[in-house]
Order: C-alpha cells, then sequence, then structure tokens
C-alpha cells in the first residue's frame, strides 16, 4: 500500500465500522511504515474522520449564513428533541448522532443535513420529526433522502450560451481524433479562457507548461472540491453534465498526454460518487478511457476519483495535492506551480470543474463563438450559484459584463440590503454599487451569489464569515491561525455591543498583515467582506458601540487604517 491511498483506506475502514478503531489505525501506521503521532495528526485534520462511534445514524447540519436565515436554529432543536440527543454528541444507545458542519453545497436548498452523507434538504421541524422516525422503524436511509435538485433559474439565448446547452457525450472524444495538442492549445489561446476557480490564471498557459515536461509521469486533477459557502455550481455541472466535465480531463490529458486523471472529489459530495463512477465505467467500455482513446496511438489516459476528507482549504490547489498524497492539506510555499511539480513532485495541471467543462465546450464550439461574448479581460459566461434572500434561489448562466443590479432582478431579490460576491472571501457590496459589472475588470466572482435584505443582521453575517475562516484554517502560518481567531472575537465584541472605536481599526489592521503575509489564498482573502463592511457601512458599527467609550478612544484615524489594507492588497494583486 502506498501513501496516496491513505484517504481511501481510511474511508473504507470507516465506512465499515462507523468510524476508525484503535486497532485498524496500529494496523494501518504499520503498514504505512509511518509513526502513529503522524497518522493521527492527517485523521485530525479532517472534519469527517472520526476516532469515536458517532451514531448508527450520524447527522451532519450545516451552520453556513443561508442555513441560518431558513430557519437553521429550529430545525437544530427538532433533531435534539426528535432524538433525545445534545448537539455535538451521541445519545445514550448510540442511534444517532448530531453535529455541526460548514456548507454542505446545497445552499439553494436549505435547511440541509448530511445523514450518512445522503442529503436532505429543506427541512423543517416537522420533516425532522418524520425523519427520526422512520429511520427509527428502520426505514432504509436511501428510500427516505432527498434528490437533490439542479434548478436552473436562468440562461442566455441559444446562441450565447456555453455550458447550459445539449452535449452528446463522446462527441469531444471523437473529435480529438483529428487534432493536434498544438491545435487545441492554439483555441484555448485564442478563446482567453482562464480558470474558473478564482485565481484567474490562463488555462492555455497552465496546459502549455505542463506539456513542456517531456519525460515522466504527469497527471490531470479536477478539483471538485468546492468548499465556500454559497457555492453549488461544481455540484450542479457534477449531477448534470458529468460527461462534459470527463471530456474536459480527457482533453487535459490528451495535451500533456498524461496517463492519470484524479477527480477530487469533497466529502460533502460523496452522494454523487457512484453516479460518477458509473459514467467512468461507460467511457471504459465505450473505449473513451484506457487505452488509445478512440484510436489515438499512444493515448492511454484513465480516471479515478479521490473523495476528500472534509477540509475548505483543500480547495487551494497545493493543498489538493498534499490531500492527495495522503497527508494533511496544507499549502506549500509555492516555490514551484503545480504544472512545474504537482502530485507526486510530477507536472500537474489542476482546473476545477466548471474550468474543464468550459474548456471542452470551447474545442466544441470555437474560439470565435467564445470571444464574442463577455468583455475585454473576462470572455464568455459564468455559472452563478444564487442563494439568499431572493425569489430564485438556484443556477444562472449569465454573459460576463451583467450589472448586479441585474442579477438582483433575474433572481428576483427585493429590499437588498447587501450582497456578498464569491463567498465570504469575496466582494462585500452595497445598494450603491448595483451598477458595477461581474467581470474582472470591476468585480470577480467565483459563481457564489449571496443576497441579504434589509431583515439580516451585517454584524451577526460577518460573524459566521469569521467563524467558518478560524474552523476551516489550516494552522500552519501564525498571520492566518491568530488573525481569523482575532478577527473573530472583534465582531463578537460588536455582537454584544461592546465594540469600540479602535476595534475597527485594529481590525483593518490585522486584514492587512494577513493580506501581506498569510501563506495561501484562505488567510489572504479571509478579511476581505469584514473590510469591506467597515468602509460601507461605519454606521451599522457605530451602532453597535458600547455606550461608554473611554476618551482614549476617540479621534483615532480609521481611514489610514483602511488605507493600509488597501496597500497590503495592492501589494498581493501584484
Amino acid at each position: 500500500m502506498q501513501r496516496w491511498q491513505l484517504l481511501d483506506e481510511l474511508w473504507r475502514i470507516q465506512d465499515a465500522h462507523g468510524f476508525l478503531p484503535d486497532g485498524e489505525i496500529h494496523a494501518l501506521a504499520s503498514k504505512l511504515d509511518i509513526s502513529l503521532v503522524e497518522l493521527e495528526g492527517v485523521i485530525s485534520f479532517y472534519h469527517f474522520f472520526q476516532r469515536k462511534p458517532t451514531g448508527k445514524f450520524t447527522v451532519y447540519l450545516n451552520k453556513s449564513i443561508i442555513a441560518e436565515m431558513n430557519g437553521r436554529e429550529a430545525v437544530k432543536e427538532a433533531f435534539e428533541k426528535s432524538t433525545e440527543c445534545k448537539w455535538g454528541g451521541v445519545e445514550e444507545t448510540c442511534t444517532f448522532g448530531l453535529f455541526d458542519t460548514s456548507c454542505i453545497g446545497l445552499s439553494d436548498q436549505e435547511p440541509a443535513a448530511l445523514i450518512n452523507f445522503h442529503p436532505f434538504t429543506r427541512l423543517t421541524p416537522e420533516k425532522v420529526n418524520r425523519i427520526v422516525k422512520q429511520l427509527r422503524w428502520g426505514t432504509p436511509i436511501e428510500e427516505i433522502a432527498d434528490k437533490v435538485e439542479s434548478k436552473v433559474h436562468f440562461h442566455q439565448a441559444k446562441d450565447r450560451t456555453i455550458l447550459l446547452r445539449d452535449f452528446e457525450p463522446g462527441s469531444l472524444v471523437k473529435k480529438l481524433s483529428e487534432m493536434t495538442s498544438d491545435e487545441v492549445l492554439e483555441i484555448l489561446g485564442k478563446s482567453q479562457l482562464s480558470g474558473r476557480g478564482g485565481a484567474d490564471f490562463p488555462v492555455s498557459t497552465k496546459w502549455k507548461t505542463c506539456r513542456s515536461f517531456e519525460t515522466g509521469p504527469k497527471y490531470v486533477v479536477c478539483n471538485a472540491d468546492e468548499g465556500e459557502p454559497g457555492t453549488f455550481k461544481d455540484r450542479f455541472l457534477l449531477m448534470e453534465y458529468p460527461e462534459l466535465v470527463v471530456e474536459g480531463m480527457i482533453l487535459a490529458g490528451f495535451v500533456i498526454r498524461a496517463k492519470e486523471g484524479v477527480l477530487y472529489l469533497r466529502a460533502e459530495y460523496k452522494y454523487l460518487k457512484k453516479t460518477l463512477e458509473g459514467v467512468l465505467e461507460d467511457y471504459r467500455a465505450k473505449g473513451w478511457l484506457g487505452n488509445s482513446i478512440a484510436g489515438i496511438k499512444d493515448f492511454n489516459f484513465d480516471i479515478r476519483i479521490q473523495l476528500g476528507g472534509g477540509a475548505y482549504i483543500c480547495g487551494e490547489e497545493t493543498a489538493l495535492l498534499e490531500s492527495m498524497e495522503g497527508k494533511r492539506g496544507e499549502s506549500r510555499v509555492k516555490i514551484f506551480f503545480p504544472a512545474e511539480i504537482g502530485f507526486q513532485g510530477k507536472p500537474t495541471i489542476i482546473n476545477n470543474v466548471e474550468t474543464l467543462a468550459t474548456a471542452a465546450r470551447i474545442i466544441e464550439l470555437g474560439a470565435t463563438y467564445f470571444n464574442r461574448l463577455g468583455t475585454a479581460k473576462s470572455k464568455g459566461t459564468r455559472l452563478l450559484s444564487i442563494s439568499g434572500d431572493c425569489a430564485r434561489q438556484g443556477i444562472y448562466e449569465v454573459e460576463w459584463g451583467v450589472s448586479i443590479g441585474q442579477i438582483l432582478g433575474l433572481c428576483g431579490a427585493k429590499d437588498t440590503f447587501f450582497m456578498q460576491a464569491s463567498g465570504p472571501a469575496g466582494m462585500l457590496l452595497s445598494p450603491t454599487q448595483w451598477e458595477r459589472s461581474l467581470c474582472a475588470e470591476d468585480v470577480p466572482c467565483n459563481g457564489s451569489f449571496m443576497v441579504f435584505n434589509k431583515s439580516r443582521c451585517l454584524i451577526s453575517t460577518l460573524l459566521n464569515f469569521s467563524e467558518f475562516f478560524k474552523h476551516e484554517s489550516c494552522g500552519v502560518c501564525t498571520p492566518c491561525r491568530a488573525g481569523n481567531f482575532i478577527l473573530s472575537r472583534k465582531i463578537g465584541k460588536f455582537q454584544n455591543s461592546l465594540g469600540v472605536p479602535s476595534d475597527m481599526r485594529d481590525m483593518a489592521n490585522w486584514g492587512a498583515i494577513m493580506k501581506m503575509t498569510c501563506r495561501c489564498g484562505l488567510g489572504r482573502t479571509a478579511p476581505n467582506s469584514l473590510v469591506d463592511a467597515i468602509q460601507l457601512f461605519p454606521g451599522v458599527f457605530d451602532s453597535h458601540m458600547c455606550k461608554d467609550i473611554s476618551p482614549l478612544e476617540k479621534g483615532f484615524d480609521l481611514e489610514k487604517a483602511v488605507e493600509a489594507y488597501e496597500r497590503a492588497t495592492n501589494y498581493e494583486r501584484s
């Protein structure tokens, strides 16, 4: 057994026992020839690996801000009452265990939970009582789990749509038999396709760099670890267009002549694994995966699925590589990019689900078709996951350049107080900014679009965001580990009307420190929403100040603190 197989082995053991027993862990450490301390370090890093029994039915209830807005607290109380179990533990008979978890990619169907990794959506206290009774009666969980909806509310006209259109499985694979890797790269280069995961790096450049290494193994990795709260577009693509994603991976494998592809699937999407395995098996049966794909000489490429363990940080590409190698998902120092030194030290392409699906569409439709859509720097379209205070939550495919106000109109948002683009790590926007455009030149967006109306508390929302980052920080670098803790405590003071003016200065200063010194994107972007809120809604913070403020707290220069943050932002971008 090799180290990179560790996560799979941990899942095998846990699926068999419901947790990871001491005997199995001792044997596994011996088999891998690593210390128990090192193995325990890996296990404890991931949210869903458990060293103690968590109940015959393990409930993970989403605690994202969208879940809270939709009645999570009442659902939590109903679970406790109906199971007679205290939250965060297991009841006496070890039948039920109740636990919190971060966003599970079901923001359009909240409150939502995973019970033994089966999805249960749009929960109410009444529905919870019914579910618990059925499980007690012995009803198979597969029979009562919900079918996850994939609701599309808007896409461009047919001649302006990229992703949400019919796709014939195998059509791209067959097309590759008539192309060279140079031709593929030329089309992708002309399209100016950039990564859809947030980094916005040119796809053709990444693939060309990886291809330039002529000898030795190479890998293609599909990053399906979309953990940003409010994001569920990749889940939609994996459910409704899995073949398109697979053929995007095959396309990348063709360009760099890789033999192995890995679809890194977040643990929260474990319920999709069986279906995706079926798609891969079908492709193998048709000769579209395996040896000499579609009759192309020496093009031997296959794909396996790697299930994660529950860690937001693994959405960062180098942390994902560490996880794939059976280690803690801690980001690497980027001396080299994965396209140069990636999985097992070999050249590796890592793109997210939407990027690979879009690359496949570009080869199908052509660069000219793609380039006539969007803006000068943002070509094509963008899939949005829209949730929150709007009439129509779900999937939208919009053309880059659309205004924030237009999107709010499409989703039926009313009395919007603020909205969050790209999840907690993105940009917080106020009504004065509805004319701004969704594009790289103005408001970049990784796909999450959360709407908050005037009934929502901005401070409570920021505290939810900060608690998320505090929990999900890998802890390797001090600015992130300490910074997120301090920001959370500072926001908590305002939540309890105990804030003082210097707290605002301190939060902006800590944001600048994190922006300049954190090791990876999680820490560098964690303060974004908070600093945006300080600038856009100073009155909200004023209303949560302590009534008895010391004279020493008055007269400090907040503008200088914010300027420091903006300098750090410009430094980070450069």
